[in-house]
């Protein structure tokens, strides 16, 4: 199973910018999609989007369509996803997580590998 570990969160302004790494070790990412989660306070986990093994392909939740990119370096064995233009209600615990499946859909079950998460909370 690979070990995933996030990090870059913390605090920025509205309409600012955040960057997030998760790094991976035990297993080389090339062979998994790789997708990002998050859970706001009293709200369940939510898919925030996904990225295909080679890192051609990309889905989002509509809520940050246009504003977040997910990119991958399989070489270093990293997943990346960039913040722009963040809201409050952005505010959440980022997880990301890897899955097996060859095509996972956007919800947790698809998904077996997973961070220990990174906080990002974002000011008015």
């Amino acid at each position: 199973q690979v070990r995933l570990v996030e990090s870059g969160g913390g605090l920025a302004q509205a309409g600012g910018s955040l960057r997030l790494s998760c790094a991976a070790s035990g297993r080389t990412l090339s062979n998994l999609v790789m997708a990002w989660f998050r859970q706001a306070p009293g709200k369940e986990r939510e898919f925030v989007g996904k990225i295909s093994r080679a890192g051609s392909s990309t889905y989002y939740a509509d809520s940050v369509k246009g504003r977040f990119t997910i990119s991958r370096d399989n070489a270093k064995n990293t997943l990346y996803m960039r913040l722009n233009s963040l809201k409050p209600e952005d505010t959440a615990v980022y997880y990301c997580a890897a899955s097996e499946y060859r095509a996972p859909g956007p919800t947790m079950a698809d998904f077996t590998s997973w961070g220990q998460g990174t906080q990002v909370t974002v000011s008015s």
